[in-house]
């Protein structure tokens, strides 16, 4: 049987001290009450409890001194700080002194129980060390099936120069996959870079690509260098490709084409040698029918396509990527590494995550920071995520469609037509084939589309299928 779990309560106002020696008086809590820090200080610092619930305010040494002198000697002690003075100042000094929790007062005696509970748990948690598994240093983690496919295709592509075109939604990793294309070529040693042609303003970025001469334009006052050439011999990423303007798509064909470009305003060819990785989380197909991409720019880009798999159909790969992203969070705000308790992960594992694996990464951020204990459960997720049917697959289909809209939109998401139809084409098109046992023909008639659609969707959605 687990030892009863010593808990020390320092405050000078007896009816807190009533409330919580009653409300703490549980088979595995020892609760000791006391109403000044200056009789027991000397106690604490040689045979520290597990818990210690203190009052600010307080005569002779306040809770924030005594939670300072304690924790020097036993940094590891979890400590609840209680206060009548519920203002942002008493709650930024409680944090920034390293308290386990703060909490107001009038409290919840049942919240005031659970969260003394939440650092028992975080105090014993502490005493065994984490070990995160194997292969968290990989450049990308993934075991699910989607994702070795992946991995196949960085391989055999490992020796080559061939240009690559990345397909997938926003979020799901598509930068770090052209990363491990250049860093696994024999480019490596030369530089790698990326350029967002969403993110630039139209009227800059044949500038951003090719670079300029002095006087070019209005506020060109020296020469510059464009990603071009400064990706000379190595390799340049263009993201979300399909957002550049017709008149750059001209000009990168001709570069594609000759291996030459020249600068805004300049009359001297400058001479590159870049490989391109390109990137979408569009249908290019549906821009070139639309016209917004030229055909020809599109066939030189499309030798070799990579589709990487959004979050929701990678699901076993959720808990080892939150392990890494919750590591990688502890390290770069220099603070302990956080864990998920059992419930949490399975509850993480159902979510829909519309922002794929940029939004579990964030997610991981802000539970290293928000969540109070070493161990993270259900209730310390934010809002969004802990509330509600947590996968969207029960219920009205139009209703959780709803919902994932509402939450792609709240986590930023644009184009969200681009982003929902090739799934809603792709989902459709699989559960057909599975209804017909892969027979093309019968699908199509399923879908109500003619044999040539079913099989140009297959080779843009799920090219890995189109050739069976």
């Amino acid at each position: 049987m687990t030892e009863a779990a010593r808990v020390m309560v320092v405050d000078d106002d007896r009816a807190i001290r009533w409330v919580l020696e009653r409300a703490l008086a549980q088979p595995d809590l020892a609760v000791e009450c006391v109403e000044r820090a200056d009789r027991v200080l000397e106690r604490l610092l040689a045979e520290p409890p597990d818990v210690l619930v203190t009052d600010i305010r307080m005569p002779g040494i306040d809770g924030l001194d005594l939670m300072a002198r304690v924790r020097e000697a036993h940094p590891d002690l979890p400590v609840i700080v209680m206060t009548a003075h519920s203002d942002l100042d008493s709650a930024v000094a409680s944090y920034q002194g390293g308290a386990f929790e703060y909490l107001p007062k009038p409290f919840d005696v049942d919240e005031a129980l659970a969260l003394v509970r939440r650092a028992v748990a975080h105090a014993r948690e502490r005493q065994r060390p984490i070990r995160a598994p194997e292969g968290l240093d990989t450049e990308i983690i993934g075991e699910a099936p989607a994702m070795q496919e992946v991995f196949r295709a960085i391989g055999r592509l490992a020796q080559s120069h061939i240009t690559v075109l990345i397909n997938g939604e926003s979020g799901t990793g598509k930068e770090r996959v052209a990363q491990a294309l250049h860093q696994h070529s024999p480019r490596a040693g030369k530089p790698f870079i990326a350029l967002n042609m969403a993110a630039i303003p139209r009227d800059l970025i044949e500038s951003e690509l090719f670079g300029h001469e002095k006087g070019a334009f209005t506020g060109a006052t020296a020469s510059r260098q464009g990603r071009f050439e400064q990706a000379d011999g190595g390799t340049l990423f263009l993201d979300e490709i399909g957002d550049m303007p017709a008149e750059t798509q001209t000009r990168l064909l001709r570069v594609l084409a000759d291996g030459e470009f020249y600068r805004v305003g300049g009359h001297t060819p400058v001479k590159v040698d870049v490989r391109i990785i390109a990137a979408t989380h569009q249908d290019l197909e549906d821009l070139v029918d639309d016209g917004r991409f030229r055909e020809d720019l599109f066939h030189r880009l499309n030798v070799i396509r990579i589709h990487l798999p959004k979050l929701a159909d990678r699901r076993e790969d959720i808990p080892r990527l939150a392990l890494h992203f919750l590591a990688e969070a502890a390290k770069e705000l220099s603070t302990d590494v956080k864990v998920l308790t059992p419930e949490a992960e399975a509850h993480l594992t159902r979510l829909a995550w519309p922002g794929n694996v940029r939004q579990l990464e964030n997610t991981c951020r802000w539970l290293t920071v928000m969540a109070s204990g070493r161990e993270i459960l259900v209730e310390d997720l934010p809002p969004e995520l802990r509330d509600g049917d947590p996968g969207g697959a029960t219920g009205d289909w139009r209703a959780a469609f709803r919902d994932w809209a509402d939450r792609a939109l709240a986590a930023g998401h644009t184009h969200l037509l681009e982003e929902a139809v090739p799934d809603f084409e792709r989902i459709l098109i699989e559960t057909a084939l599975k209804h017909t046992g892969g027979r093309k023909g019968e699908a199509a008639e399923l879908l109500g589309w003619g044999r040539n659609t079913l099989t140009r969707k297959l080779k843009t959605l799920l090219p890995e299928m189109a050739e069976d």
